[in-house]
């Protein structure tokens, strides 16, 4: 901030004040936090021989915030001298929400369940439900047998905040369900006119599937369960046999594979045990070279070619 100096009646700038920038800086570090004094900002006349000089505040919880010393002189002095110090927002200052009563600060839908309202002994909205007359007696014949048991009832006043509110809320016929609604609920046969002043205008609905269920509505309300519409009714479709695209479904054969056999036997200690039984070589064996066939491929007994008692004939 670029702050204008003080000018004496000459109109010339103040230099007692303008050069009393370090007794008012030695004077706010006092008073400050160390380290929260910044730079100089500049200094701004406030009557004839008085001035502020401003200075930047570094505190992380006064964002925008400066400091403020005032500065004086007497007539015909030559030396300044410090009046007040002060922590003040600037223009862009982070600023606490102004403070408000607790009866005050409460909006509607805050109360909870075991929550007490304070009790306002001047309302706008109420008004006495009867005068009394200075006869006990009286007054309480008034009070039990003429059912006039409410202290105070609803003023004018009251009443016409309540059916503004109402009829401007969810249940009056700006809604977007009552925009949408083909019928009123004036001819809806779930519709309980409201007694009292307010029966000309407003109701209460009573249709469970509604959304305004057990809610004021107003005549011109409306929405999709209104007693007297009706649907447009979708036939059914039949449904054919499910369709098989065979061509997007890809077949692969796996060959399996054959599992080796397994002999159950015992050992000789009388454990059972398990062997894998190989299978046998199906080879043809080399004749020329044995000159035998295995007895065991062929079944017939074996003939020896050679070593033989019985003489070689040609």
């Amino acid at each position: 901030m670029a702050a204008a100096t003080t000018r004496s009646r000459t109109g010339a700038p103040d230099a007692v004040l303008a050069a009393a920038v370090d007794l008012a800086r030695d004077v706010v570090v006092t008073v400050a936090e160390p380290g929260t004094v910044g730079d100089h900002l500049g200094m701004e006349p406030l009557e004839e021989r008085v001035a502020m000089h401003w200075f930047e505040c570094l505190s992380a919880g006064y964002q925008g915030w400066r400091w403020g010393v005032t500065v004086a002189r007497v007539p015909r002095g030559k030396v300044a001298t410090v009046s007040e110090t002060n922590l003040l927002p600037g223009p862009d200052a982070l600023l606490a929400p102004e403070w408000l009563p607790y009866a005050d600060r409460l909006a509607p839908g805050d109360l909870g369940a075991g929550d007490v309202l304070p009790f306002r002994e001047t309302d706008p909205y109420l008004e006495a439900g009867f005068e009394a007359t200075g006869d006990e007696d009286v007054d309480q014949m008034g009070f039990f047998e003429l059912g006039l048991g409410r202290p105070r009832v609803l003023s004018a006043e009251g009443r016409e905040a309540a059916a503004s509110r109402w009829y401007d809320g969810e249940g009056g016929p700006t809604s977007e369900v009552a925009v949408k609604a083909t019928a009123r609920c004036s001819s809806c046969g779930y519709f309980l006119p409201m007694a009292g002043a307010l029966r000309s205008t407003f109701g209460v609905c009573a249709n469970e599937w509604s959304p305004s269920d057990g809610r004021v509505i107003s005549l011109d309300h409306g929405c999709g369960a209104h007693s007297e519409t009706d649907a447009e009714q979708v036939e059914a479709m039949p449904v054919g046999e499910p369709i098989v695209d065979e061509f997007a479904v890809d077949l692969e054969v796996v060959e399996a594979r054959e599992q080796p056999e397994v002999v159950v036997g015992a050992d000789p200690d009388g454990a059972v045990a398990e062997f894998e039984v190989a299978e046998p070589d199906v080879t043809e064996p080399d004749v020329a070279e044995t000159g035998v066939i295995d007895e065991v491929q062929t079944g017939a007994p074996v003939e020896e070619q050679h070593g033989s008692d019985d003489p070689v004939t040609d």
